[in-house]
């Protein structure tokens, strides 16, 4: 199982937008959005995304997702571990050095 009590942060070059009823990160690149690399996501992605500042960790992430959907604990962090995989993957976060 991963480290449950890394902190992970978003990385300034990602802007995060709801438009209509849709959440999307969209990176920044050269002072500009880089339109051909716009990602959705669903609202608990959206609200992962939201957690992400750095101060709490996995852990405490996988702990506000079981109490504020319905989703297994074990579920939950399967997930979170997975989604924050293919944010780091793309440049969306970083682990905290400290």
């Amino acid at each position: 199982m991963e480290n449950l009590e890394l902190r992970y942060e978003r990385s300034p070059s990602m802007v995060f937008r709801k438009v209509a009823e849709e959440f999307i990160l969209v990176p920044i690149r050269n002072n500009a959005g880089d339109l051909d690399s716009i990602y959705t996501l669903n609202p608990v992605g959206a609200r992962v995304w939201e957690l992400l500042d750095g101060k709490r960790s996995v852990r405490d992430i996988v702990e506000a997702l079981v109490e504020e959907f319905e989703v297994e604990k074990e579920e939950a962090e399967a997930d979170v571990v997975h989604f924050l995989r293919q944010l780091e993957q793309i440049g969306a976060v970083k682990v905290c050095k400290s």
